[in-house]
């Protein structure tokens, strides 16, 4: 089983995507530094937890789901 997120992970995560939509990927290092320029993040902990469920997300969004499908199915 894999470690459960915080809703404030997930939070900070969908509204990144949602206002920069071209920028992520879903590769983890790019996700790391195209936060560092888009967001102030005060760790590099809570940067990486963020990094790392955009990169889920972007991977099950590539498969062919939206953001909204993604969210709902639970996809963690």
């Amino acid at each position: 089983m894999g470690k459960v997120r915080t809703e404030h992970v997930k939070r900070i995560a969908r509204e990144l995507i949602e206002k920069f939509p071209g920028k992520f990927t879903a590769d983890f290092e790019n996700n790391k530094r195209i936060l560092e320029s888009v967001a102030e993040i005060p760790t590099s902990k809570l940067r990486n937890k963020i990094a790392g469920y955009i990169t889920r997300l972007m991977t099950t969004i590539d498969s062919g789901k939206s953001l909204e499908e993604t969210v709902e199915s639970g996809a963690e």
